[in-house]
């Protein structure tokens, strides 16, 4: 008799965008798809699956609990890069992978584009063109600008080397103070402080975790240059909202690029869409066009390892994050 072949669930709303990667190429995974948040916890109870794909591709709190806990779930392989959504896990009985570093250039981008942005003064003339008011000023460049990147993994080390390309000064902050070829100068995560009162504008890219939850707040805003400006790709909740909207509506901070919010979608009654010198994304800097097929090439080279027994790549740390 033969033995009952490997489970995997993929759990994605359009999977047809990428599963001619997966499905064919190996025939001994028997393979079911689950195309909501609604019916997770139904599909694991059916297919009982080792595995899951598991996609971010609702706007709302993702199930945990439909996957986490789970009996005969033994590895998760996460479509993005966080992970923020399924911690705690228990890493003795879960292994959870991720697909980090393939937003890494599109995010770069994004925020190379927000420093210019800000720099253009593309909030302000937006608004006179929506008012038909032709009132010029003065706009700044790059050069001689100094780019304060807190966190250095895969994107904030991409989003280094763009903007060092671009003619910024680039300085960077981690948990060690370690060298990196990205950046002119490393500063461990104690002396967060004194690197923000460099910096011209200062990009945030680290995870959620207890350590970064409110990790920019009203201490950090007082210390951030006068008249700088804050880029937020990370996650909601490193920033602090509140000392962020009074930084912005006081001036202290010239303006802001801000991608992700503590709540998602943003709430009609947030400040954040009036104020007259932030730009609001909703969650967009990573969504490139094909970002679902990177993912699931990401996972199919770990499902490769995954079924010879070998080492996958990308592990997540729940301590950590990442």
């Amino acid at each position: 008799m033969s033995a009952e072949p490997l489970s995997l669930l993929i759990h994605h709303d359009r999977p047809e965008l990428f599963l001619d990667l997966i499905e064919p190429k190996f025939p001994q995974v028997r393979v079911a798809c689950c195309r909501d948040y609604d019916s997770l916890a139904e599909a694991v109870d059916t297919t009982r699956p080792e595995i899951v794909l598991s996609y971010k591709f609702l706007q709302r709190p993702y199930p945990r609990a439909s996957l986490i806990g789970q009996s005969g779930v033994r590895w998760v392989h996460c479509g993005g890069a966080g992970i923020d959504h399924l911690v705690p896990w228990d890493p003795n009985e879960l292994t959870v992978t991720n697909s980090a570093g393939i937003a890494a250039k599109a995010i770069a981008e994004f925020t190379l584009g927000a420093v210019f942005a800000l720099n253009m003064k593309l909030p302000r003339y937006q608004r006179q063109q929506a008012a038909r008011v032709w009132d010029s000023g003065e706009v700044a460049t790059g050069s001689q600008q100094t780019l304060c990147v807190v966190g250095l993994g895969h994107i904030g080390t991409a989003i280094a080397r763009l903007a060092r390309a671009a003619g910024l000064n680039v300085i960077g902050v981690r948990r060690s103070d370690g060298p990196c070829d990205a950046v002119d100068t490393v500063y461990p995560i104690a002396r967060l402080s004194e690197a923000l009162a460099l910096a011209d504008h200062t990009a945030v890219i680290v995870p959620l975790t207890p350590t970064t939850r409110g990790l920019i707040g009203k201490t950090e805003f007082d210390a951030m240059k006068p008249g700088s400006t804050l880029i937020n790709i990370s996650r909601g909740g490193v920033v602090a909202e509140a000392p962020l909207i009074e930084a912005l509506r006081d001036e202290r901070l010239s303006g802001a690029v801000l991608d992700v919010f503590a709540s998602e979608p943003l709430p009609q009654d947030s400040p954040f869409w009036s104020l007259p010198n932030a730009i609001v994304t909703p969650h967009v800097a990573g969504s490139f066009r094909g970002w679902e097929r990177a993912a699931a090439e990401v996972f199919r080279a770990n499902l490769r390892f995954y079924l010879v027994g070998q080492s996958l790549i990308n592990v997540a740390d729940p301590t950590l994050g990442y």
